[in-house]
C-alpha cells in the first residue's frame, strides 16, 4: 500500500495515535507498515530473536525495550532473519548494532540509537501484550504506518487517500 503518514493524518486525524519524534531510521526501508506484534523486554533480546525467526507475513514488531541506551536489542543476524521471514519492520524503543549492515537490508527499522554492546539472553520478557512508549499505546493487531515523517498507529487498517 502506498501512503504518506502526513496524508494519513490529514484524512484520519484524531483517530490516529502519533508517536513522539524520538526515533531514527536504521533499516534499508524507511517506508513500511503492517500489523503490530508486541514484545516487552529489558536488556534481554531473547523474545526479539525468537519472534523475528517466525513467519512475519508483512507484520511490524513493536519492541518496548524500556528505552535502554546501554545495549543493542537487534543486530545484523537477527535483522537478516526478519528479512528471510518476511517481516516489514521493527519499531524498537531501544538500540540496534551493526547499523551499516542493517542499512542495506530490505527491512524498516526505527530505533533510538546504535551501540556496539549486545544484550544478554536470559529468556525474560513478554509477548503479545499492550506496550506504551513515545506517548503511544501499541496493542497486538494495531495497524502501524512508518515513514520519514514518523509513526502512526490505528486500531484498524486505513485506506490510502492523497492530499489535494
Amino acid at each position: 500500500m502506498e501512503f504518506k503518514t502526513a496524508d494519513l493524518y490529514d484524512h484520519h486525524g484524531d483517530t490516529l495515535r502519533v508517536c513522539e519524534p524520538i526515533f531514527r531510521d536504521f533499516g534499508g526501508h524507511v517506508h513500511f507498515s503492517g500489523q503490530a506484534v508486541t514484545v516487552k523486554c529489558f536488556e534481554d533480546n531473547s523474545h526479539v530473536k525468537s519472534t523475528l525467526a517466525e513467519s512475519g507475513e508483512g507484520r511490524v514488531l513493536i519492541v518496548d525495550a524500556g528505552g535502554s541506551l546501554r545495549c543493542a536489542m537487534l543486530g545484523d543476524l537477527i535483522a537478516a532473519s526478519a528479512v528471510e521471514q518476511g517481516w516489514a519492520g521493527v519499531v524498537l524503543f531501544g538500540c540496534v548494532r551493526d547499523s551499516e549492515e542493517i542499512a542495506n537490508m530490505p527491512l524498516g527499522i526505527k530505533a533510538l540509537a546504535a551501540i556496539p554492546r549486545k544484550s544478554q539472553r536470559r529468556g525474560e520478557g513478554q509477548r503479545d501484550i499492550p506496550v506504551t512508549f513515545a506517548g503511544v499505546r501499541f496493542s497486538p493487531g494495531d495497524a502501524v504506518y512508518c515513514d520519514r515523517d514518523g509513526i502512526l498507529v490505528s486500531v484498524t487498517p486505513l485506506a490510502p487517500k492523497h492530499s489535494e
